[in-house]
């Protein structure tokens, strides 16, 4: 039924005001949803130390009188901000195809040098293994970074061949690949 009179007045009336409110509230809830989705340029980029916003590698390095070397190279994605890391990983764990391997790992060198990881600035630390005829062999080393007021929440994991035996050390965080 169609409506008759003052009251057809009435809602051509209400509707020719109701539609520009309408779109123009409608435009203002996409911009802001648009505003939400897109980053602001002035907010800043979350750190590459986090585990999730970093890559790690091992790779052999080079053997010296009386111990194998291994490196774990860091690395950062552009899009990341530079964050400051100090001493050797803590809490570091090794297995090999998931099954954890029991060895407990000790620390070298300077635990104090601080040193600047981010996208263009990857970072290395050694893991040194005692040589002996043969080591376990291993493909991941889990481990916690450590920045100088303390370790950085959550556990990082690195993955490549390497061997591990008992007196394994990690070396402090330094820069370069």
């Amino acid at each position: 039924m169609e409506p008759v009179g003052r009251q057809a007045e009435f809602s051509m009336h209400t509707s020719r005001r109701s539609a520009p409110l309408l779109a123009g509230a409608l435009a203002a809830v996409a911009a802001v949803g648009i505003a939400q989705a897109a980053p602001a340029s002035g907010l800043a980029a979350p750190s590459a130390c986090r585990p999730a916003n970093h890559l790690a590698k091992i790779a052999p390095d080079r053997a010296e009188s009386g111990h194998l070397h291994f490196r774990v190279t860091l690395t950062a994605p552009k899009g990341y901000a530079p964050c400051r890391l100090a001493g050797s990983p803590t809490d570091v764990a090794f297995a090999n195809h998931g099954t954890p391997l029991g060895i407990t790992t000790g620390r070298y060198g300077d635990q104090n040098a601080v040193v600047t990881f981010g996208p263009g600035h990857p970072v290395h630390f050694d893991i040194r293994v005692p040589h002996q005829d043969h080591g376990t062999p291993a493909d991941e080393a889990s481990f916690t970074l450590g920045a100088p007021g303390g370790a950085i929440p959550g556990t990082s994991v690195a993955e490549g061949p390497f061997e591990v035996a008992a007196g394994t050390l990690i070396g402090p965080v330094r820069p370069g690949a």
